[in-house]
């Protein structure tokens, strides 16, 4: 998967906008309270989502050459990367849209499939 396949997916999620983040690209949930889905460093084709510690661990078991723990507190808390290279649209969408329902309000989850 490339950079501009998983900017394409993540903003294809209901209300999802792209926002500069230091040397990265986040994709936020544009609602009141809505939080980060994504961010993407384009220099080395790597993406973080926010999952639950318990989401990031069945993951990471389930495909090691595409999920890892982000290596700091965030990475305890279930931030997790994703090699662009090594992943593929459905597995993309797939931690994306895990992601986006943690960032969205509880009453914007019917807006995802």
């Amino acid at each position: 998967m490339t950079v501009d396949e998983f900017r394409t997916l993540a903003l294809s999620l209901p209300l999802s906008i792209e926002k500069p983040h230091f040397e990265r690209a986040s994709f936020r949930v544009d609602a009141p309270r809505g939080k980060t889905i994504a961010t993407l460093l384009d220099s080395n084709a790597t993406a973080n989502v926010f999952l639950s510690p318990e989401e990031q661990d069945i993951l990471i078991g389930a495909d090691p050459s595409v999920f890892s723990k982000v290596p700091n507190k965030w990475g305890d808390k279930g931030a997790t990367t994703l090699q662009l290279a090594n992943c593929d649209e459905t597995t993309a969408l797939s931690a994306l849209k895990m992601s986006w329902r943690h960032a969205a309000p509880p009453k914007h989850h019917s807006l995802l499939e």
